[in-house]
């Protein structure tokens, strides 16, 4: 082992030079979905423990640990498709032309009370 490497194993990650090297461990701030998912498969195949899949993510056990258990209850969303989302858009398309059936009508209403009232029979 050279010199520069067994500095290197000494000191804390967070202190070493080359941080380029550690770019599976989680970003900084909040991991992205694509983190999550790859940590969540990597649980999912069971060839690592938690410990070593922590050690390899910079992720605590516990914390991957949830997010396979919550891959797994929403992997049935992955084949539910676009759906429910076409079924939520069309209920939402509805409400909205209800909504503006409503406005229209109170915009009569209006218009009405103001010729009422320039005709001062209000």
């Amino acid at each position: 082992m050279n010199r520069e490497m067994a500095e290197n194993s000494t000191k804390p990650a967070s202190s070493r030079e080359n941080m380029n090297e550690t770019s599976q461990y989680a970003p900084a701030g909040s991991p992205d979905e694509a983190f999550k998912t790859k940590v969540a498969l990597a649980a999912l195949r069971e060839d690592k423990t938690l410990a070593e899949l922590s050690s390899e993510f910079g992720i605590h056990p516990n914390q991957i640990s949830q997010w396979k258990a919550f891959f797994l209850q929403n992997a049935t969303s992955v084949f539910r498709g676009p759906k429910d989302e076409k079924k939520k858009i069309a209920r939402l398309e509805r409400e909205r032309d209800d909504l503006h059936e409503v406005i229209g009508e109170k915009e009569m209403d209006i218009a009405f009370l103001k010729k009422l009232k320039k005709l001062g029979l209000l």
